[in-house]
């Protein structure tokens, strides 16, 4: 699964809003050639709600297990909720860390710095995940809707 190809099916569902900071833009440096998803229909990124998936292409301070920085390497981080990490991961995203091979790919990971928002990752997905990655960011997407149609009642 390439990122292109992530990101033709985000950017297929119905009120995503992407944010992928560039080169001369508004967004600091360290965000460039990375992808922030959120459910906005309306285009405005919503003032309450982080992104309910990401995509990263580097290292960020304290985020280096991945080990983005070596070539050909990214990762997808989506906000799954308790209880889809517990039935992934076989353990609540608050305990205590076990040991993770975080750099590990196409395998779902307790995201390395926001697993106890129940965020999970994949480090370049492939075959193995792909079709779980799919569904996990369709949920995701979903969940986001729900939150935005509550919000706005």
């Amino acid at each position: 699964m390439s990122m292109d190809q992530v990101l033709r099916t985000i950017r297929s569902f119905d009120g995503v809003l992407e944010l992928a900071p560039g080169e001369g833009s508004a967004f600091p440096e360290l965000a460039w050639g990375d992808h922030f998803f959120y459910y906005a229909p309306d285009g405005e990124v919503p003032t309450r709600e982080q992104p309910y998936a990401t995509i990263v292409t580097k290292n960020y301070p304290k985020d280096v297990l991945s080990r983005l920085d070596e070539p050909d390497r990214w990762r997808l981080n989506i906000r799954a909720g308790t209880k889809k990490f517990v039935e992934l991961l076989g353990e609540d995203p608050r305990s205590p860390v076990r040991t993770w091979d975080l750099a590990a790919t196409d395998v779902v990971l307790p995201h390395p710095v926001h697993r106890a928002q129940g965020w999970v990752s994949i480090v370049v997905p492939g075959a193995v995940t792909h079709e779980l990655a799919v569904r996990l960011l369709r949920d995701a997407h979903e969940a986001a809707r729900r939150r935005a149609s509550r919000r706005a009642r």
